[in-house]
Formats: C-alpha cells, sequence, structure tokens
C-alpha cells in the first residue's frame, strides 16, 4: 500500500513540475483614462479628436484558414476609459467597400462581417468577456469560460454600440460600462485583452494577439491590455419588474367545465441583478414567466427512457456553465435545470365521468442565484429555488375536490472551483440538494436527494496536455414505495431477471451511489490530439430529482485519436479525422457493447464541406430493452453517413445527408435523409427550411410483458416505424433592437406491428433463436386489444392493447422583441399547438392535413412588457 501511495505522490509531483514551454510573448495595449466629460460620441465614425489620446492597436495575425499570415485586410483598435466606461474604437478597412457583408438579426445573430473583443478582466487567462459588433450594427455578447470549451450566448448585459460603412471599409464604436465587467481592486489593472476579426467574404479569422493552430483555447492566447489605474468597483444594481397578459383558446369539450373554448390569466413578477461585490452578483427571480419560449421539438421514443431537451428559459440559462458538471457524457449532469419547474409528477385517478383540471408545469415562486469569479481564482455558484404545491382540481357531477400533483419542493445547488499553478490547474466540488414536503399519501415520490462531486484537472507543456478526473456520490431516500419504485426504473432495474449482482429490497428506505471518470491525453497539439480514459455509474446511482442520468449500471473505457490540418493543402481549406473506440461493461462484469468509429470531414477552399462517418458495431447486448426481463443481443451492426454543406456565406446554401444502419442478421435497420435550406432573401430576413424522414423498421421491437402460468411472456414485434419532421424559420429584423420570429415544426411519426412473438434465448447467437413467433391461431384481435391464447385450449390466457400509434403534432412560435430602451423590452407572442392521433393507414403526408390542417389548434396569445431600472 505505500508503493502505492509513492507512486502516486511521484505521479502528481511530476505533472505539477513539468514547466511550461516558453510561450509567445503576448502584445500589449496601452489605454489611457479620460474626462467622462469628453467622452466619444457614440456614432460609429472615429471623429471624435480624444480618440487621438491613445494609439491604435494592429499589425493583425490571421488564424485561419491559413494561420501565422498575414491577413487580407488590415484591423485596427483603440481603447480608452473613465470611471464609469471602456471605450472601444474599431476600424475594419476594406479594399472593396461594397463587398462588405451587412446582416439584420437578433441580439447574438452574428452574421455577416463582425468584430469581437475579448476581455479577460480576471486575468485568469480562462475566463473571459466578449463583445460582439456586426457590420450592420448588430450587437452580441457572450460569457466564455473553460478557455473557450464553452460560450453562453444567453449573456445580455447593458452595453452600446454603433457601426457605419466608410469610404475605406466600415468602423465602428463601442461603450461598456464597467458594472457589467467582474475585476479585482489593484490600484493598476492587467487584463486580457484580444481583437478578433470575421472578414465574411473571406470566411477568414484574424486576431491582433496570434492563436496559433491547436492551441488548448482561446482565453489564454489573449494579448495584455495595461493603463487601467485607479478603478473604482462598480456594483451592479438592475431590477426589472413585468407584467404579462395572456388569452388561451382552445376546441371546447361539451360537459367540461375546465375546457370551456378559453382562459385568461394576467400575471407579474420581478427580477433582479445585485453586485454582492465588484465579482460576485445576485440574481433574483419572483414569479417568473417565460411565455416567449420556445415550444420543444416532438419526438417519440420507443425505448422508454426520457428525452432530453436542452434548457430554454432566460433565468435558467444565463451563466449556467458556471453550474455544469458533466461526468461521464454530454449530457449527464449533476445539475439539469429543467427538474426546476418541472412537469407534475403525481398521477391522480379520476373517477368515471369526473374532469380534471390539471396544471401543466409547477410553479416556480422564487430562485436565487449567487455567482462570480473572485480575482485570486474562485468561481462560485450558488442556486436555491422554491417550487409551489400544485393540485388538480376534479369536478365530478359538481363535487370539487383537490388532488396533490406536485408537493413543495426546494432546490438547492452549489458549485465552487479554485484555479492554481499559474492557471494551469484545478480543483472543485458541487453538492445539490432536493427536499419535498411530502406526506404518507404521497410515498411515491423520493422525500430527499443529495448528490456531490469533486473534480480536478491539470495541464502541463503550454496546455498541450492534460489529466482529468472527476468523482460524483448521490444518496436518495424516501419511503420503501419510492425507493421500490427507484430500484425498478429504467435507470437500475435492480429487477432484471439474470442480474445477480443487484436485487430488489422492498424495505430499503436509501440508495447510494457513485459515478466519475478518469481521462488523460493532449488538446493542444497543432495536427495530433489523442485522449483515453475510463467512466463509471455504479448500480445505485440516481441523479434525476435535480440532474439528469440516463442509465446507471455501466463502466466505459474510451480511446479518441484526432488528426486535423494546420493549413490549406490542395484544394482543401482544412481536414480533419477522427478515430473513436470504447467498450462497455455492467457491473455483474458483463461485456455489453464494443464500438469502433472513424470520423471525417473536409473543408474545400470555396467553404464548401463534406462530412461522414463510419461506425462498426461487433456487440451489441441491451440490459433495458425488455424493461426486466433478461439481457438481450442485438446482432452485428455497421452505420455510415454522408453529409454535404455548401458555403454558408451565400445567400442561398444547404445542407443534405443520409445516415444508413443495418444489422448483420436484419433485425433492426435505420435510415434517414436530411435537407436544410437557408435562403438570406434581403440584409434584414432570412428563411430557413430543415427536413428530416426516417424508416426505422425493427424485428424485435419490445411491446409488453404478460405472466403465463409459471413464465413471464416478454412480447415482442415487427415494426416498421416512419418519421417526417419538418421545421420552418423567419427572421425578420426592422433594426437590431426590432424583430420578428415564426418559427412552425410540423411532424409525424407512426409504427405499424406485425409478427408478434415472444423471447425464448435472449442471447442466443442466430436471431430465430431469440424468440418464437405466435401462430396467427393463438391471436385474435378486435381493433383495440390482441388476445392471446397461449397454450390453445380456446381460453384467453392475457391481453395487450394494439400498439400501432401514428401521432402528428404542430408547435409554432411567432414573437415581436423591441427591446425599446437599453435593457427593456417588449413582447408580443402567438403561439400555437396541436396534437393528435390519425389512422395508421394515412400517409405521412396526407397526415399533416387531417392531422393539422383539419384540426382546431390551441392558440395562446401573450403579452409581455419588461422594465429595466439601472443604478
Amino acid at each position: 500500500m505505500k508503493k502505492i501511495g509513492c507512486v502516486v505522490s511521484l505521479l502528481l509531483c511530476t505533472l505539477f513540475s513539468l514547466s511550461l514551454n516558453s510561450q509567445e510573448i503576448a502584445k500589449q495595449y496601452f489605454t489611457k483614462q479620460i474626462n467622462p466629460q469628453l467622452a466619444p460620441k457614440l456614432d460609429g465614425f472615429l471623429d471624435d479628436s480624444i480618440w487621438d489620446k491613445v494609439e491604435w492597436g494592429s499589425n493583425f495575425v490571421e488564424v485561419s484558414p491559413d494561420e501565422n499570415t498575414s491577413p487580407t485586410e488590415d484591423t485596427k483598435f483603440k481603447i480608452l476609459f473613465d470611471q464609469k466606461y471602456l471605450y472601444v474604437a474599431l476600424l475594419a478597412l476594406d479594399s472593396s467597400p461594397n463587398s462588405i457583408t451587412q446582416r439584420l438579426s437578433r441580439r447574438d445573430g452574428f452574421e455577416g462581417d463582425r468584430i469581437n473583443v475579448l476581455i479577460d478582466s480576471y486575468h485568469d487567462l480562462r475566463t473571459a468577456f466578449l463583445f460582439t459588433v456586426t457590420a450592420a450594427g448588430v450587437r452580441g455578447d457572450e460569457i466564455i469560460t473553460n478557455n473557450g470549451d464553452d460560450f453562453d450566448d444567453s449573456w445580455n448585459p447593458i452595453w452600446s454600440a454603433k457601426a457605419q460603412i466608410i469610404k475605406n471599409g466600415w468602423s465602428a464604436e463601442m461603450k461598456i460600462p464597467l458594472s457589467q465587467l467582474r475585476f479585482g481592486n489593484d490600484n493598476e489593472q492587467l487584463w486580457g485583452l484580444n481583437v478578433i476579426r470575421n472578414l465574411f467574404k473571406e470566411n477568414e479569422l484574424s486576431a491582433w494577439n496570434r492563436i496559433p493552430v491547436g492551441s488548448a483555447g482561446w482565453v489564454s492566447q489573449a494579448g495584455e491590455l495595461r493603463g487601467l489605474r485607479a478603478l473604482k468597483a462598480q456594483k451592479q444594481l438592475e431590477i426589472q419588474p413585468f407584467l404579462a397578459a395572456q388569452k388561451e383558446t382552445y376546441k371546447a369539450e361539451v360537459g367540461n367545465p375546465y375546457r370551456d373554448g378559453s382562459t385568461s390569466k394576467l400575471n407579474a413578477g420581478l427580477d433582479a441583478k445585485i453586485g454582492i461585490t465588484n465579482d460576485l452578483t445576485l440574481d433574483l427571480t419572483v414569479n417568473p414567466d417565460f411565455g416567449q419560449v420556445e415550444a420543444d421539438p416532438a419526438a417519440i421514443a420507443l425505448d422508454g427512457f426520457e428525452i432530453f431537451n436542452r434548457e430554454q428559459r432566460p433565468f435558467f440559462v444565463e451563466n449556467k456553465n458556471i453550474f455544469d458538471y458533466r461526468f461521464a457524457d454530454n449530457r449527464n449532469n449533476l445539475f439539469f435545470s429543467r427538474r426546476i419547474g418541472r412537469n407534475p409528477q403525481i398521477y391522480t385517478d379520476t373517477p368515471d365521468g369526473a374532469y380534471a383540471d390539471r396544471p401543466t408545469n409547477t410553479t416556480i415562486l422564487g430562485a436565487a442565484k449567487f455567482s462570480g469569479k473572485t480575482k485570486n481564482g474562485w468561481s462560485i455558484g450558488v442556486l436555491e429555488s422554491v417550487t409551489s404545491k400544485e393540485y388538480a382540481e376534479i369536478n365530478d357531477n359538481g363535487s370539487i375536490s383537490n388532488a396533490l400533483v406536485e408537493p413543495l419542493t426546494n432546490y438547492f445547488v452549489g458549485r465552487i472551483q479554485k484555479d492554481m499553478n499559474q492557471r494551469n490547474t484545478f480543483v472543485g466540488g458541487i453538492f445539490t440538494a432536493t427536499n419535498r414536503s411530502l406526506s404518507d399519501k404521497d410515498s411515491e415520490l423520493r422525500q430527499a436527494a443529495y448528490t456531490g462531486g469533486f473534480d480536478f484537472r491539470h495541464q502541463w507543456d503550454n496546455r498541450t496536455y492534460f489529466f482529468q478526473s472527476n468523482i460524483v456520490l448521490s444518496h436518495v431516500k424516501g419511503s420503501p414505495e419510492a425507493m421500490l419504485a427507484t430500484q425498478e426504473n429504467l435507470t437500475h432495474l435492480f429487477n432484471r431477471v439474470d442480474a445477480t449482482h443487484v436485487q430488489v429490497d422492498p424495505n430499503r428506505t436509501s440508495l447510494t451511489g457513485t459515478g466519475g471518470m478518469v481521462e488523460i491525453g493532449k488538446d493542444g497539439g497543432q495536427n495530433l490530439n489523442y485522449s483515453t480514459g475510463f467512466k463509471w455509474s455504479s448500480p445505485e446511482l440516481e441523479l434525476n430529482d435535480l440532474g439528469f442520468l440516463r442509465r446507471a449500471d455501466s463502466k466505459l473505457q474510451f480511446l479518441n485519436l484526432e488528426y486535423k490540418t494546420a493549413k490549406p493543402v490542395s484544394v482543401f481549406r482544412n481536414i480533419n479525422l477522427e478515430l473513436n473506440q470504447f467498450a462497455s461493461y455492467d457491473f455483474q462484469g458483463n461485456h455489453n457493447r464494443s464500438q469502433y468509429q472513424l470520423r471525417t470531414s473536409f473543408r474545400f477552399l470555396n467553404n464548401s464541406r463534406i462530412s461522414s462517418w463510419i461506425t462498426h458495431k461487433p456487440r451489441i447486448y441491451d440490459n433495458s430493452a425488455l424493461r426486466g426481463g433478461p439481457r438481450w443481443r442485438f446482432s452485428e451492426q455497421n452505420s455510415k453517413s454522408l453529409y454535404y454543406r455548401s458555403d454558408e456565406r451565400r445567400k442561398f446554401y444547404t445542407k443534405f445527408g443520409v445516415i444508413h444502419s443495418e444489422s448483420k442478421q436484419n433485425d433492426i435497420s435505420f435510415l434517414k435523409f436530411e435537407l436544410d435550406l437557408n435562403y438570406q432573401l434581403m440584409p434584414a430576413l432570412n428563411f430557413s427550411l430543415s427536413s428530416e424522414f426516417s424508416k426505422r423498421p425493427n424485428k424485435t421491437q419490445y411491446i409488453s410483458q404478460k405472466d403465463f402460468l409459471n413464465d413471464r411472456r416478454y412480447i415482442l414485434g415487427s415494426i416498421d416505424q416512419e418519421t417526417l419532421r419538418t421545421t420552418l424559420r423567419i427572421n425578420y429584423s426592422l433594426n437590431p433592437n426590432l424583430s420578428i420570429q415564426y418559427y412552425a415544426q410540423p411532424f409525424i411519426s407512426k409504427g405499424r406491428y406485425k409478427d408478434l412473438k415472444y423471447v425464448t434465448n435472449a442471447t442466443a447467437s442466430r436471431l430465430e433463436d431469440r424468440f418464437q413467433i405466435y401462430d396467427p391461431s393463438q391471436i385474435q384481435f378486435d381493433q383495440n386489444n390482441y388476445y392471446f391464447d397461449d397454450d390453445m385450449d380456446g381460453q384467453t390466457d392475457y391481453n395487450i392493447q394494439n400498439p400501432n400509434f401514428s401521432v402528428v403534432q404542430f408547435n409554432s412560435n411567432l414573437v415581436l422583441r423591441w427591446e425599446y430602451i437599453p435593457g427593456s423590452e417588449l413582447f408580443l407572442v402567438w403561439s400555437q399547438g396541436i396534437r393528435t392521433n390519425i389512422s395508421t393507414e394515412t400517409e405521412l403526408i396526407d397526415g399533416f392535413e387531417t392531422g393539422i390542417l383539419d384540426q382546431q389548434p390551441q392558440n395562446i396569445f401573450l403579452v409581455k412588457a419588461t422594465y429595466r431600472f439601472i443604478n
């Protein structure tokens, strides 16, 4: 044991002691302080004499496609400051001003010619504020974390910018309040700075301070902004009340008092942003309203797992990166903010002839978020939220009763990270807690859930190589009924009949599990990068009260290799090749999956691109396919894809592709076609249309399970599933602060079953040995149910509902957004929604007519106004 400890200590000491290679000396820009009364007029023309007080920053270097060469056009900038504002002058020279691309869009549209100003006011080489202005005067702003791995465009600070086309190019001015930045109390500040230009017509990036190909990140490659002296901390104080009026119309239901054709409501709330210190900010929301947010895309999941939908609500999206704790893949996370305000979880029985008014979401009474980063390298995030009790009102022939569908719940998240070792190492931790106010009647929900995690990352050799690790721990508790449901749900499946390493305990009142990841590799190489590691989730790990976990009981080894060109080669602007391999096991020791994948991407000199991947899956076993039945074996599979994307700078560009997968024994396959069309009709008007069609035949699709004699029948069927989805977006910007957006998505998916069968040997090598097809004489069908006479004695032994489906959905959103003064907005919203079932005999295209055009939609009309008071 002592030897192991010595080896570990020696390894850690070696990692920390490896010195950085000499890094290119960063450029320096010296700014000067001005009298506020002499501040430049913000008009974008750069003709104020005060700009003569400082020199131009210039001599930009190309970043792509031909790194470390002189760019096609020159770019210059100047920076001034006073006690409240930072002023930036930008000059984008262009030998052909008529070719400058000006495209209007909403904030953060990032369309056309643009310049980014990156400010690392912490000077931690990992975190930065990015301010963008386009040649059309559209603003963009993002917070960059993890040295450029994560960009958060939900950050919307209060600042101003103007742009103008001039005879030798275009120019712009920015006015950035210091209250929107975070910095320390040093008398003389040192900030990271870079200015990056996108020359749209050439698809060329250039930067003031060089960003070498293969750099481990963008923030660490910034130059230095000097001359900032005697800055006073600007504590932020913003209060934003809102008022919203909503009218909802829908098809009336005869006799249903809760569905009479329309409802109305008036709502009010408050958002606030308070600077506790210059580094740390408190965000508050009381009774928030998210009526302007798009509906989730439609989807059908035949595997039974929860569909992951991204967060779109502004309060939870902003600064989300600081709370991020992904530990096994891009979705498994200790904090999934959509759990707050989720759909009510308790099902209520409604007596025959009665009607129920059930809330669709849980009301968020309030939430507070304390976050920021200190000068000495501490990143801090704390979130607290309370959601209300929710009741379904039941009307049984005039007799009114209430049934609890969601208890009063408190959610807490605490996240902390510390940079050290010249910003080459960080350690961090997270803790989450969910506490529900439950009574004995609500025993189906877990009473409390707690998770914790520790993460570590070290980089060396100029951040070229890395070692990282994290570990998570979960503890959930509740009634025996709640814990039994947890043990038997799809995430855990302790009740799997062939599992020997776990077993169901009906008296259990808690579960404790672990998970984590270890990875080492190279991600700062100019051409070749690689990594390898191991991930695990123990059978008892449970995160879904405030996090997201699809499947526990997993061990996974992985290896990734990547090769990319640093400069154009022949007809290619760049080439990217990736080779990925993984093998997964469960904690019983079963080898469940092996996979090998080759990914390629070729971008041509004309900026069109072809990409593809080829995947080989020689081994596929699934512990959850039979919902508690034995491990199911899928046949060896091979899949491939091919995509083409034209030059995205053109007024009209397109993307189309195909994915095809098939198994060696023809038990399952997948075919998908995608087509995207984008047309910039005019600088202010953009149309995009995205369509996809897929076919997913499967001879062994799970349907149900039934007891028969002393056995259990796991019933499968051959399904032919077809899905068609189309998304239309229209964006019209009258100016950078006034825009109209339309989003519409029709969706139809249908599946028809045949050749019903039951499992005989779930892991047999031959497909035919895994099941037995029912004889037609064993089954009777009456449109709604299948009746099985398994032993053919003339009596029904069990039955199942007809599993065929044909689902049609339509969601649309028309939003007018007007930022009438900085930070204050007016929204006019019209949303439509349709969900219905149609005959499986109906063709997909015809289904749009019968399932959408012939239906009365649910309409929501919303007017929402906000006003931001700024200190």
